[in-house]
């Protein structure tokens, strides 16, 4: 049956109070019985029953309608319902349950049950509570569930962590992506924001911090700076740090920052050997212009001592110099034959892009080296020491390492110191990038590099007065080094001794 507020007239003032509150809540408000032999009615239900079940009280009054909220439960949802409204009665314990209803104007909605349990002498069990429609919140909250999905999707298929630093506790949010970056296994935490700063490669700090106080002091919109960080197999990688400041306080003091991690090392590392491309292409460039030079003032030189050796014998009418002119002209033209000789060698060795490059045993070379050159010099008592292991093997060409080491080894005898006789020593080294090296040390004249450094490696720069100096062998030396992707750097003292140490591209 349905309950009457106004039975009793003794409370009509109370129960107009009550009649015109309830009016005023959109719940459906209920009294819902279960007696010990499981029949159940409502004593009391409010008028916003409409709203929510679209049933009217009367519907609720006739006994026929005993399962009329149950027979409106969505089908896949009447266990969920049913289970808990018996779990209810049977332990005496609040009743709550969500569940999906169909309603005939209406169509799907959620609900949600919330009632107080009670039991009677009579063994009879009562629920006083409320039916709440929460179909729209339970939209918002798959729509928001949707959008954190969608949010966790992104960040999962992309390469950039995200960190929130509270500036107030001093306080910074890494999300998980952030700590893979540093190859981490591990969820999103909290930590202090030293801990990123620690990793941040000491060269790259000063701008680091630089770029941070540009935009906490309002300079720049945003942050943005790339830095190197180590990661916990102790490798640095690059990384695209981007950040903003979102909150402020009176004085405009920023009071929290949010940001991204990019990983960015492999761009970076085409940057970098783009660089190196475009430095190596301008060094390339620039000694194809010198080269042009070269070429031109040499071939000018000798085309032009031919010609007045010729008008010469032309002059000489008497014709009693011709021998002596005849002399000259092939003095001069055996010095053209060596130009061009070297300039041709020199045009190979820069043009050449298919050079065969194979292993070889670098210490087999050296003792090849040897053996050439014991009958370099027969006056002279030398010196060689082979400290590279015979096992040690580079990537190189065979006729450029011949030529090589063959170029510094004369070189070492050609221009020994007078008071000694010549020493030579072979060493490998690892550089700390992991590459191999030859270092080629000797006791001889030594080279004044405050002096002639950066004319070391010159065409036809000479640096020593010695009959058989061409200018020629070190620039020859070192194209055939750099075609083969190599390095070659020099340490000399005068009157002390050279060293000569050749980075191979080659780990």
């Amino acid at each position: 049956m349905v309950f009457d507020l106004y039975e009793n007239d003794d409370c009509l003032e109370l129960n107009n109070f009550y009649r015109k509150l309830f009016a005023e809540i959109p719940d459906f408000i209920f009294q819902f019985v279960i007696d010990k032999n499981n029949n159940y009615y409502f004593p009391f239900v409010s008028d916003s029953v409409f709203e929510i079940f679209e049933f009217s009280k009367e519907d609720f009054a006739n006994e026929k309608n005993k399962l009329i909220v149950y027979d409106r439960v969505f089908p896949s949802d009447k266990s969920v319902f049913f289970n808990s409204l018996v779990k209810a009665r049977k332990e005496v314990q609040p009743w709550e349950v969500e569940f999906r209803g169909i309603l005939p104007k209406k169509g799907l909605r959620w609900f949600k049950v919330s009632s107080k349990t009670e039991i009677d002498n009579n063994g009879s069990v009562s629920f006083f509570g409320h039916i709440t429609d929460i179909t729209d919140l339970k939209d918002k909250e798959e729509k928001l569930r949707l959008s954190e999905e969608r949010f966790q999707f992104a960040l999962e298929a992309s390469t950039a962590g995200i960190w929130d630093w509270d500036i107030v506790t001093n306080r910074v949010f890494y999300s998980s992506l952030s700590l893979r970056i540093l190859e981490l296994e591990s969820t999103d935490i909290f930590d202090d924001p030293e801990r990123w700063d620690k990793l941040v490669h000491p060269d790259d700090l000063p701008k680091y911090y630089e770029d941070i106080q540009e935009h906490f002091e309002n300079r720049i919109p945003y942050y943005e700076n790339y830095h190197r960080v180590m990661t916990s197999s102790g490798n640095y990688k690059w990384i695209l740090d981007r950040g903003k400041v979102i909150e402020r306080d009176e004085n405009g003091k920023p009071l929290r920052v949010i940001g991204t991690h990019t990983d960015v090392s492999l761009q970076k590392e085409k940057e970098l050997e783009l660089l190196k491309t475009m430095k190596l292409y301008s060094d390339q460039n620039s000694r194809l212009l010198n080269f042009s030079h070269i070429v031109s003032h040499n071939l000018n030189t000798q085309a032009g001592n031919i010609k007045s050796i010729l008008d010469f014998i032309d002059a000489d009418v008497d014709k009693h110099t011709i021998n002596e002119m005849l002399e000259h002209l092939r003095t001069v033209s055996n010095d053209l034959n060596e130009t061009i000789s070297n300039l041709t060698q020199i045009v190979t060795t820069q043009s050449n892009i298919n050079i065969a490059v194979v292993p070889l045993r670098l210490g087999e070379y050296i003792e090849k080296t040897i053996s050439t050159i014991k009958g370099y010099d027969k006056q002279t008592k030398v010196t060689i020491v082979n400290n590279v292991p015979q096992y040690l093997t580079i990537n190189f060409n065979p006729a450029y390492l011949e030529s090589v080491l063959l170029n510094f080894t004369t070189n070492a005898i050609k221009y020994a110191h007078p008071d000694r006789d010549p020493i030579i020593v072979f060493d490998f080294l690892i550089e700390p990038e992991g590459f191999k090296a030859l270092k080629i040390t000797d006791n001889g004249l030594g080279i004044d590099l405050a002096v002639y450094g950066d004319l070391l490696f010159g065409m036809y720069k000479t640096f020593h007065k010695h009959q058989e100096a061409r200018g020629i062998g070190l620039y020859i030396t070192r194209n055939q080094i750099e075609a083969m992707k190599g390095s070659i750097s020099v340490e000399s003292e005068v009157g002390v001794g050279t060293s000569f140490k050749i980075v191979f591209n080659d780990v």
